[in-house]
């Protein structure tokens, strides 16, 4: 990975995070098939698309169209090209298909757009894409053809999924489905990103879930006091962000939230801040880590075999999903997980962006950042392991993060969504913006 040879440093806190934001979506430009509007996973050459990223790409555009990188035709254009794949694609219990019972696999093929892995077809990552729809529908709401288009599918495609029968006849929603056996033999356990695939399942008015589905997933949620926070438990930071990048959380509260007087805004703001102690605290001594070094989450890492480092036996892992207290944790962080706590805790975030920028430069390319960083593990004179290439979620999520900080665009546009605010008040949501 080169090194950038431009000196961030004297950029004032909006230029900077305009130059990230907008290196971030340049992910979309750069890794699409414009035939068919799929996006690639991740940037390494033969990576298949990830329907989750299609979603942040889609929520994207109108990010990019404001900001004025892309036309307003550009961006309808990229939209309408990957709402008329998923459209037209094969919906069948076939293992090669694109998907079933209106969801759709994991990871598909970046020209055929079928089924690829053996995956599973996802509820989360088909929810994270019809919320990218529907923010396109939101925004695209002008007389053109093309925009009529992209209101007319979303809504068709939101209408199709059969939210009913992923219960399996369950109180709560499974993870997934394969052709060659049938449902999975987990579901939601605990408190994860799952909050948008919930209000969407229960705002459906072709086939919803019912509300004590909702309550029955909280009921499975973990509250604890870590460090002298009081909040919801959940490990990686990307599950305290991606619901968040759709859904204004701020001073709405479910039954759980209301007892605990607290809500799941503010209970990201304090996982941030958990987080930051952890780091400080560096309970397994990994170099680096401390008030501005910090981020674990979801993403790429070492994988390499145990190795000895100042006398201390250590074990890395490749992509996983690292989390504090309890970890995992192999000393890598995820520098886009710190970036897109931006609308949580703003000062921290620049804070440890800035460290980023200022300590280890290497690894920001041209605006960049990657998907995981380990300053313990060095080779070949290295200051620290980097990951290969970029993942379209982390990009993803700091483009709709950092633009929710800068004007609140997406939370704005999914307010106007119907099926947002219905799914929510469906799940028992009060006070604030409902």
């Amino acid at each position: 990975m080169k090194e950038i040879k431009i000196n961030l440093l004297p950029l004032s806190d909006d230029d900077l995070l305009d130059s990230l934001e907008r290196a971030a979506f340049g992910y979309f430009l750069s890794h699409c098939n414009p035939a068919n509007g799929l996006v690639s996973d991740r940037s390494v050459p033969g990576s298949a698309c990830s329907i989750a990223v299609v979603g942040f790409a889609l929520s994207s555009y109108p990010v990019a169209v404001e900001r004025g990188w892309i036309t307003r035709d550009a961006a309808a254009q990229r939209a309408l090209a990957a709402l008329r794949f998923f459209s037209n694609s094969s919906q069948s219990e076939a293992p090669d298909a694109t998907g079933y019972k209106g969801f759709y696999y994991h990871f598909l093929e970046m020209q055929s757009g079928r089924r690829v892995w053996q995956c599973e077809l996802s509820l989360i990552d088909t929810a994270l894409l019809l919320a990218g729809m529907l923010t396109a529908a939101a925004y695209f709401t002008g007389n053109a053809q093309s925009e009529a288009e992209i209101r007319q599918l979303a809504e068709t495609l939101y209408l199709r999924v059969d939210w009913q029968w992923a219960l399996n006849g369950k109180p709560t929603l499974s993870q997934g489905w394969k052709p060659e056996c049938g449902f999975l033999h987990y579901g939601w356990e605990g408190y994860s990103e799952a909050s948008i695939l919930y209000v969407l399942a229960m705002a459906s008015p072709t086939h919803p879930i019912p509300a004590n589905s909702f309550s029955a997933w909280t009921g499975t949620y973990q509250w604890e006091n870590l460090y002298g926070h009081d909040f919801l438990y959940a490990g990686p930071l990307f599950v305290h962000q991606f619901s968040h990048a759709w859904i204004d959380f701020r001073r709405i509260q479910d039954a759980f939230m209301r007892e605990k007087r607290s809500d799941y805004f503010e209970n990201s703001r304090q996982a941030v801040h958990i987080q930051r102690e952890y780091a400080l605290r560096n309970p397994h001594g990994f170099r680096g880590y401390g008030e501005n070094f910090w981020g674990l989450s979801a993403g790429d890492g070492p994988s390499h075999q145990p190795v000895s480092i100042d006398g201390r036996n250590r074990r890395f892992f490749a992509y996983t999903a690292r989390g504090v207290p309890y970890g995992p944790d192999d000393g890598t962080i995820a520098p886009a997980a710190a970036l897109a706590s931006i609308a949580f805790a703003p000062e921290i975030a620049l804070a440890a962006i800035r460290h980023f920028i200022d300590r280890y430069p290497e690894i920001v390319n041209e605006f960049r950042l990657p998907s995981g960083f380990n300053p313990t593990l060095i080779e070949n004179g290295s200051r620290g392991w980097i990951s290969e290439g970029y993942l379209g979620l982390d990009q993803g999520i700091v483009v709709l993060m950092i633009e929710n900080y800068r004007s609140e665009l997406i939370w704005k546009l999914m307010r106007q969504c119907p099926y947002i605010g219905n799914g929510l008040r469906g799940a028992d949501f009060r006070g604030g913006w409902l």
